[in-house]
């Protein structure tokens, strides 16, 4: 059955055993935790072998597992030591953008030669690494999310498939999803508003609240027969926002996305 999970950085203004405890309490299976330099560091890299029991038995008394960990950087001095902490700590999954610019073929061919051999480096660690198509990047829509699948031939390399891009890129998510199921190993989930650069408020990236078909979205996710993380990934989260307000994008985005998969018989 799909187990759903919160990524840790949409509680960023908070530390990361307020986030588990809050996180469980709207039901959720898991969580994926922020390891993303500038914006959010629940798991900071260059001490994870000090956090790493705190950050189990948080994880452990809150009823919750790790689902993965996002990193976002393509630094591989960075991604090593994300390995290595992922395998310590137990997290099955380093998510990571494609980086250089859309368009540009020369940027492309580079992503996927560093992905390759990044993917080689989390397998020798018997992690999974995932990169989403992310708006502006290199890999940004289905056909170049296709070239990177085409080329990239190591079992620890997944598509981590956020519909939000995808729709941001012109395409319907749920029409596109198929074409790259077999290779999606995670999936990051929020909804928004139109087709604009940015996700949009926090509030409006809840989902249900925007314009994506979410539902459709499931249903392709499930007879396409995807069983790994379905990851809420809420960017924007600011000091302002208070505790009870990054609370209501994760409860809401729960009762959306539980319901839809209970629906289907996927949970």
């Amino acid at each position: 059955m799909i187990q759903v999970g919160v990524n840790s950085v949409l509680f960023k203004s908070y530390d990361f055993a307020q986030a588990a405890q809050l996180i469980a309490r709207c039901g959720y299976d898991g969580v994926e935790i922020a390891a993303i330099q500038g914006m959010c560091e629940h798991l900071d890299l260059s001490r994870w072998q000090e956090q790493k029991e705190e950050l189990q038995a948080i994880v452990r008394e809150n009823g919750l597992k790790f689902l993965s960990m996002e990193v976002a950087s393509l630094d591989e001095d960075r991604l090593l030591l994300a390995f290595q902490a992922a395998q310590a700590i137990g997290i099955p999954i380093v998510n990571i953008g494609p980086g250089g610019k859309s368009g540009v073929a020369e940027d492309l061919d580079a992503s996927i030669a560093k992905l390759s051999r990044l993917s080689e480096i989390a397998g020798s660690y018997g992690v999974t690494l995932c990169v989403k198509a992310h708006v502006g990047n290199a890999i940004y829509n289905t056909p170049t999310t296709l070239a990177a699948m085409e080329q990239i031939t190591s079992p620890s390399f997944g598509i981590d498939m956020d519909p939000s891009h995808i729709h941001r890129s012109g395409e319907n998510a749920e029409e596109a999803l198929p074409a790259v199921i077999s290779r999606v190993k995670h999936i990051h989930i929020r909804d928004c508003k139109g087709r604009e650069q940015g996700p949009g408020p926090i509030e409006l990236q809840a989902c249900g609240r925007g314009d994506i078909d979410l539902y459709g979205y499931c249903e392709a996710m499930v007879t396409g027969g995807y069983d790994g993380p379905v990851v809420l990934e809420v960017i924007g989260a600011q000091p302002a926002h208070t505790i009870e307000q990054v609370t209501a994008v994760a409860a809401e985005s729960y009762g959306y996305l539980n319901a839809c998969l209970k629906k289907l018989n996927a949970r």
